[in-house]
């Protein structure tokens, strides 16, 4: 069953739209529901997937601040380049 949607979209957007949509020859509606259609599909696979709980990563917060966790192991890292 298809459904029909309205959408009020910001200039800048369909500016953006518009010009890919000509540049691949299609209408910018047929455009907009292809990267509907994507965006609603489930991601591929993660092939890290199969890791996850393997090891004890010796750290419950990981998934929270795990920017501050990568920033201070390359600081360290190039510590000890510089050594």
């Amino acid at each position: 069953m298809d459904h029909t949607l309205t959408l009020n979209l910001p200039e800048g957007v369909y500016q953006v739209l518009a010009r890919r949509a000509e540049q691949s020859g299609e209408a910018p509606e047929t455009l907009a529901i292809k990267l509907l259609e994507s965006a609603t599909q489930p991601e591929a696979s993660d092939p890290l997937e199969a890791f996850i709980g393997a090891f004890d990563s010796k750290g419950s917060d990981w998934a929270d601040r795990h920017d501050q966790h990568l920033g201070r192991s390359i600081q360290q890292k190039l510590r000890s380049d510089q050594r």
